[in-house]
């Protein structure tokens, strides 16, 4: 059975690239028919966030990725957590030494920070050829040590890779890593290749950065007489032409693009065609769609570029395609977030500004115009096309007034969805009886009448349906005091 895994460190949150090799992880897993695992790779303790492995596994799962094994759903491979691993690792780096693999090493940081400022540009395997005798006397009288991986000097290590073919790297080029630190913990070297082996991972799905050190896990494998699973590595995700996106330097990670107002289908969506190409070149896909084009001849060997334009255009696309009350759920913590739409029906205003969304946080900007209504431009009466001014808006609204008052009854606590949609129908008869007694023009009366109660140019919808979301005591207030103004 195919197996992968994906093991991020709890350092913050699940930044958009780890998300992205996750998603690769598990398509492939359930595309072939196999299981993907999720390990937390806590060694680093110095940058260990409290809370992070909580925000992994709420984020993982709410972009569909469920996982068949990890730390808060168990498995027969378990911990699978690092750290409470620990006494696995020692056991078996010991076992390398034994087999040649790697040698205990008595140098401090002194030495070390020497080698450096000496112009060395790895450790020079100055305590591989200690004899068993002086490393037993060392470890005996307390000195402190590490293990490091023993990898030869001369020759060469090759070994296939998914989408970038034949890998060759010089062992010249390899350093004798640190497997087990002196605190007794492993590296993540170490740790890595043990835990994936003892978890029956066969495909090995990372970032390109472990492609040139690759080698070096390898011949941890063949050390311990294991089996070399197979790798498939990724390029990178840049934020531009130099600089990839990164969770260090503070690039948006999932759940800041769940703040912002994307929906989750998108953001997984966008990011599976950041170094992934399906062989139809769809771009709007749902995960079970993923799960069946997924190949890995579809990964790309080149760099891609995050734009978060495009990625907020496809969301507006789902935004689009979402039913009403769909729609409405998933802004309703937006819209009870914005203090200008206390006291207004929330329905209503997703519902007017549902096709208009790009972001579901849109809601906010759209509606400002409520909030701004005070001392707008009065200049928003002109309109070329209906011939509109200040001067007929102030000609006008006298009479739109009396229109309002007398056309839009008062509502009692009986009147229903179907009452007041009536009323309205009603007002908007009132008003294109007004447009044909005065000499007007329907058009020129509904601007007028849109503007005096918005005070904004543009809206999310029409003359009667911002009526419908002020009410008509706002309707009224609002004109007579543009009346006022316009005196």
């Amino acid at each position: 059975m195919n197996r992968t895994r994906f093991a991020p460190s709890p350092t913050g949150y699940l930044h958009i690239g780890g998300l992205r090799t996750a998603l690769y992880s598990y398509l492939f897993a359930r595309k072939n028919g196999g299981k993907f695992i999720l390990r937390i790779e806590d060694t680093d303790t110095e940058r260990k966030v409290d809370g992070a492995s909580e925000i992994i596994y709420r984020t993982l799962k709410d972009a569909g990725l469920s996982y068949d094994e990890g730390p808060d759903v168990g498995g027969e491979f378990g911990p699978y957590i690092q750290s409470e691993r620990k006494a696995l690792y020692l056991p078996l780096a010991e076992r390398l030494v034994k087999n040649g693999g790697a040698y205990y090493c008595f140098c401090g940081k002194e030495r070390l920070e020497q080698l450096k400022a000496d112009g060395a540009t790895k450790y020079d395997k100055r305590c591989a050829g200690l004899s068993v005798a002086e490393v037993k006397a060392r470890i005996a009288a307390g000195a402190p040590y590490v293990i490091r991986q023993n990898i030869p000097e001369e020759g060469s290590s090759t070994y296939t890779d998914g989408v970038f073919g034949d890998i060759t790297v010089e062992n010249k080029d390899l350093e004798d890593g640190v497997l087990i630190k002196s605190d007794g913990m492993p590296t993540y070297n170490f740790a890595n290749v043990v835990d994936d082996y003892l978890m029956g991972i066969n495909y090995v799905i990372r970032g390109v950065e472990y492609l040139s050190s690759t080698p070096k896990y390898n011949y941890i494998y063949k050390g311990l007489g294991w089996e070399l699973p197979n790798y498939i590595h990724l390029q990178p995700i840049m934020r531009d032409a130099t600089h990839k996106l990164s969770k260090r330097y503070g690039d948006a990670s999932y759940e800041d693009f769940i703040k912002k107002g994307y929906l989750s289908e998108a953001i997984v969506n966008y990011i599976a065609l950041l170094g992934w190409s399906p062989k139809d070149n769809r771009e709007k896909m749902t995960l079970e769609e993923m799960v069946e084009l997924f190949s890995v001849d579809g990964l790309s060997k080149s760099a891609s570029i995050f734009d978060e334009e495009k990625m907020k255009w496809l969301n507006a696309q789902y935004i689009r395609e979402m039913s009403s009350e769909a729609f409405y759920e998933k802004a309703l913590p937006f819209l009870e977030e914005i203090e200008h739409l206390r006291g207004f029906d929330l329905g209503l205003v997703a519902k007017l500004t549902h096709s208009r969304c790009e972001l579901l946080s849109d809601v906010g900007k759209l509606t400002a115009f409520l909030n701004d209504f005070d001392n707008f431009d009065l200049g928003s009466f002109k309109n070329e096309k209906w011939k509109t001014d200040e001067a007929t808006a102030e000609a006008m609204l006298p009479g739109l007034i009396t229109v309002v008052s007398d056309q839009w009854p008062v509502a009692s606590e009986a009147d229903g969805k179907e009452s007041t949609n009536h009323k309205l129908s009603n007002l908007h008869a009132a008003l294109e009886a007004f447009a044909l007694e005065n000499g007007y023009k329907k058009g020129q009366v509904l601007w007028i009448f849109r503007i005096a109660i918005t005070g904004s140019l543009v809206t999310p919808g029409g003359a009667i349906e911002m009526a419908e979301l002020l009410g008509r005591e706002r309707v009224l207030k609002r004109m007579q005091a543009v009346s006022r103004r316009l005196r």
